[in-house]
């Protein structure tokens, strides 16, 4: 008897090795992918601006990124304590206005490097709801907790979905003529927004994301929130708050876009660098014990051995 329907996937020509260099933009599922590729040493960089969840705010900064255009203090404010941006997220906030400005422009710079030289670009859009600061008129990606009444909600549509990934991709293309285009749409539910909200805003999202792929070979669409919806229709595959898929999902999605996007030649070094992981990981009951020595001095041989094949890869000890 079968109880799961399954998404039929194959794998993709231009696939992930261990010379790419993957960029990871968008919502917190761009974590689950990107820890997994980081845990793998994959050459990875993940949202230098924080979490960005709608497609607008996500082609703004690219467009600044491309363009070289650095933040000023026209674009940063002062509320609770703090300075701000509405185009990054909170975790960049400081107490310390120069200090901002300073790590703001140097995410660009880094930004616009790996724009130029990533091979694959993974853009995981979480929702089609936006927030318009009223007196700037201005798309924010992040309120940064300014009072509600300051912003008027707004639900992009199809076309605005469309037009806004296409004006990304497009920006990146001029000067990246070999990425490869990855996009996905958060398996998340955003009911913070209202469960027929969250749907709504999913379908925007996935419908103006096939309108801005179609026609387009090295653009691709991975069903992340598709395989949450479809073949993990349970609540077992959700943590705690029923919004955010468990480890168990996140393994099961993860494996699936191991299937299609992850280059089957580097199995064997992902098992090596998985063994690492796990001896790093281990706690030894006499870590003064002659044991643990000889098991550290084994897993530095074979730190010191994955290094030549790849040297690019660090461990944290």
């Amino acid at each position: 008897m079968i109880l799961q329907t399954n998404i039929a996937l194959r794998p993709e020509q231009k696939q992930i090795d261990y010379n790419s260099k993957v960029l990871l933009i968008g919502s917190c599922f761009v974590e689950n992918t990107g820890d997994k590729l980081e845990y793998f040493k994959f050459q990875n960089l993940q949202n230098p601006f924080g979490i960005i969840f709608h497609p607008v705010a996500i082609s703004g900064l690219v467009l600044r990124a491309v363009n070289e255009v650095f933040f000023t203090e026209e674009d940063i404010f002062f509320h609770n304590d703090q300075w701000h941006c509405f185009e990054v997220h909170s975790s960049l906030n400081g107490p310390d206005k120069e200090e901002l400005l300073k790590r703001l422009n140097e995410k660009l710079k880094e930004f616009k490097e790996y724009l130029l030289s990533a091979t694959h670009i993974i853009f995981t859009y979480g929702t089609a709801w936006v927030y318009r600061h009223i007196k700037t008129k201005k798309i924010v990606a992040n309120c940064h907790k300014v009072p509600q009444q300051q912003f008027s909600k707004e639900l992009l549509n199809v076309e605005m979905v469309s037009e806004s990934i296409q004006v990304t991709i497009a920006a990146i293309e001029a000067q990246n003529q070999n990425a490869v285009f990855i996009t996905t749409v958060s398996p998340i539910r955003h009911i913070k927004d209202g469960f027929m909200e969250n749907m709504q805003s999913k379908a925007h999202l996935i419908a103006g994301l096939h309108k801005a792929l179609e026609n387009f070979p090295d653009r691709y669409y991975f069903p992340s929130y598709e395989i949450m919806m479809d073949e993990l229709r349970d609540y077992r595959f959700y943590t705690e708050d029923m919004l955010h898929p468990n480890p168990t999902a996140i393994s099961i999605i993860w494996k699936r876009f191991q299937d299609v996007w992850i280059a089957s030649e580097t199995e064997p070094l992902q098992k090596e660098i998985d063994h690492i992981q796990k001896g790093l990981q281990h706690r030894p009951f006499n870590p003064s014990g002659q044991a643990h020595r000889d098991f550290q001095k084994a897993l530095q041989q074979q730190i010191a051995a994955l290094r030549k094949k790849l040297p690019h890869i660090t461990f944290q000890e």
